[in-house]
């Protein structure tokens, strides 16, 4: 008889696993006010977390003009680049996957990274080879589109009422609710509680400890 009730967990990154919100917030308000634009509030830059750079941009600076969007772009980059050796994972981020890893759980992140941004964050916190699949907003549809969870099931062969989508905004559990896929939302990320609870998430989680003991009730 099967008991467990998933057999492949996405998770969203910044976030929810990686604790970048509040450089990528400065991130974004740095680069709004090299190009000259409004520079948004940490609930505005915050909000847009999780959405593909340029859509993320774009939303986050609705004065710049699109002839900017290239230079706003890589202003972002830019400053991005210069905090990331400060960033890590949250802590029991690596023994939760360990343990999840154990249990025969499929694991994958599903980001509003670019690959290269992706795959240079697995190298800096050594854990290339810890996940079985990935999708990145630049390879596929951004959030909330749910290509990329589509596409997840389908490379593993898994139906999506036993993919579960883990993530700390608002983007991460509608693309869920779009893919026909149960999601688990965290609050220590990005996005408030009442936001995410509105969702309909199967659990909200205040901390990583509290994510991990609730996926191993769900053995």
């Amino acid at each position: 008889m099967q008991t467990r009730q998933f057999d492949l967990i996405a998770f969203d990154w910044d976030g929810t696993l990686y604790d970048s919100t509040a450089s990528i917030i400065r991130c974004i308000q740095a680069a709004v006010a090299d190009v000259g634009g409004t520079v948004p509030s940490d609930e505005a830059a915050g909000y847009v977390i999780g959405l593909g750079l340029m859509q993320a941009l774009a939303h986050a600076a609705p004065d710049v003009p699109q002839d900017k969007y290239p230079a706003l772009g890589e202003r972002y980059r830019h400053h991005y680049a210069k905090h990331i050796d400060d960033l890590s994972l949250f802590d029991g981020v690596l023994p939760l996957l360990v343990s999840l890893k154990e249990r025969g759980y499929l694991l994958a992140v599903a980001t509003g990274k670019s690959r290269l941004g992706l795959d240079e964050a697995l190298r800096n916190v050594a854990l290339k080879g810890m996940f079985d699949g990935s999708r990145t907003a630049d390879e596929t549809a951004g959030k909330p589109n749910p290509r990329m969870l589509h596409e997840l099931a389908t490379e593993f062969g898994v139906p999506a009422s036993r993919l579960l989508m883990i993530g700390d905004t608002t983007h991460d559990l509608q693309m869920a609710i779009n893919a026909g896929c149960p999601s688990v939302a965290v609050s220590y990320g990005a996005h408030g509680s009442e936001a995410l609870t509105a969702l309909g998430p199967r659990h909200l989680a205040h901390s990583v400890r509290s994510l991990h003991d609730w996926l191993l009730l769900q053995d």
